[in-house]
């Protein structure tokens, strides 16, 4: 089973409450997430202990640049940000290499599965 993990001091709260529906994760990830694969989706620090939150199935899995994500595509990555300037903002941080609009990235957009 995959996972798609989370920093819980960014998006615990978005996903626990289910505004949070997709995911933008840099770099070209199709060879990782196909749509219709059950996932995971954790919250926790990368290499440490890690909370399963729920099961999620994966709607759809595109690659473009960030230049080119709509807004939709933000709101539904963050629903705090507005703007690209917002998600290069939070990318940078989680990645920690300055993070362009030129970058590639795949956008990972997930459903709940109830248990």
């Amino acid at each position: 089973m995959y996972a798609l993990n989370f920093y819980s001091d960014l998006y615990g709260e978005v996903l626990r409450n289910g505004r949070k529906t997709a995911t933008v994760r840099l770099g070209d990830k199709t060879d990782k997430y196909k749509p219709g694969m059950l996932v995971w989706v954790t919250v926790g620090p990368r290499f440490g202990v890690r909370r399963k939150l729920f099961a999620a199935i994966l709607d759809r899995v595109e690659v473009k640049k960030l230049e080119e994500l709509s807004p939709r595509d933000i709101e539904r990555e963050s629903p705090e940000s507005r703007s690209l300037d917002d998600i290069l903002a939070t990318m940078t941080r989680i990645y920690g290499d300055l993070i362009t609009p030129q970058h590639t990235v795949t956008v990972i957009y997930f459903s709940r599965v109830e248990e």
